[in-house]
């Protein structure tokens, strides 16, 4: 309300009368308070002036429009965790928009790109007709959010950085296209093939790791992130034990943990495994370089907070662990 006054206010510099609002301010100070051209004047441009706010008032109280009840028909997802997960639960023929980095399952490939996770296009998005949007939580989640809604489009934008928060994301996916039953089932098999690997670790010996994600600059898995809890799981130690969830160090700092394993995750980046290596500039130092104890994933599934998580587990504990066995089929393993 305040603000739309306030817009009406700011739109009327010239009065019905001819007089500037400066002049009547002028006036009004010359003159006791009043400008000089009388009472009746004064009367008629506050009656104009009400009868302005009232015509305003409907389009300040206008309500939203209502989002669409029942099962979503149309979605678009802009990040590759919900894209996943709509495809788990079997909501996949309702997809119709993806961003550009929803590369799994092949097949959403062939949808229409809306931009990406920190820029999606609100226009192509509209284009496409969703009654539902969803995506991770992040830099884009909530304006984008707010802007859907206000056009009566239903959004998800649930947290994803913890095994937790992503059996929420999926149960809440299941329950907004109308498999929560299918949601279910996944969630108790993902739950199933975590156990297999925390049964097939815990007979390990907690190894000491650092999980590298990008080299330059020098990323890696901090405390209390995703990827911490990933390694603890897994049947390792973080050796990052303070700053942010993906704090960025130099290799002295590497050379001061000394860690015992180096996971190299950085697959995004050019020639990742070449560059940390024992005649790398640097690396060479570093115990478990010249030791050989580098694991190198290229399969981003380890990366992904999603449904196939316990899959992206088992590679991890076999990359902090190279003779363990697991099998997520029958629950099954060997130290």
């Amino acid at each position: 309300m305040l603000g739309c006054v306030g817009g009406l206010e700011a739109r009327h510099t010239v009065n019905r009368s001819g007089y500037s609002e400066s002049r009547i301010a002028e006036q009004s100070a010359n003159h006791g308070g009043f400008p000089r051209f009388g009472a009746r004047v004064m009367v008629a441009l506050a009656l104009v002036a009400f009868a302005l706010l009232l015509a305003l008032l409907p389009a300040c109280s206008k309500p939203k429009p209502a989002a669409r009840s029942g099962p979503a028909q149309r979605i678009v997802s802009i990040s590759p965790s919900t894209t996943e997960a709509v495809f788990a639960v079997g909501a996949g023929d309702a997809m119709v928009g993806r961003s550009r980095y929803c590369d799994y399952p092949p097949e959403v490939k062939k949808l229409p790109q809306v931009g990406g996770y920190v820029d999606p296009s609100f226009e192509a998005i509209l284009g496409l007709q969703p009654d539902l949007v969803v995506g991770a939580r992040g830099p884009a989640g909530s304006a984008i959010s707010e802007k859907l809604e206000a056009r009566g489009i239903a959004t998800f934008f649930p947290p994803a950085e913890s095994f937790e928060a992503i059996d929420a994301m999926l149960l809440g996916v299941g329950e907004r296209t109308g498999r929560s039953e299918a949601a279910k089932a996944v969630v108790d098999t993902i739950h199933q093939h975590i156990a297999a690997v925390e049964r097939a670790v815990s007979s390990k010996p907690k190894t000491r790791v650092l999980v590298v994600f990008g080299l330059e600059p020098l990323s890696v898995a901090g405390p209390s992130s995703f990827p911490d809890e990933m390694i603890r799981r897994a049947g390792g130690t973080n050796v990052i034990s303070e700053g942010g969830a993906y704090p960025v160090i130099g290799v002295e700092r590497v050379l001061a943990l000394d860690p015992d394993v180096i996971v190299n995750a950085a697959m995004m980046e050019e020639r990742a495994s070449e560059r940390l290596r024992k005649d790398a500039p640097g690396w060479s130092r570093v115990r478990a370089v010249q030791a050989g104890h580098v694991s190198t994933i290229t399969d981003e599934a380890v990366l992904r907070p999603g449904p196939r998580i316990a899959e992206g587990l088992a590679l991890l504990a076999r990359a902090i662990h190279p003779d363990l066995t697991i099998d997520l089929d029958t629950g099954g393993g060997s130290p």
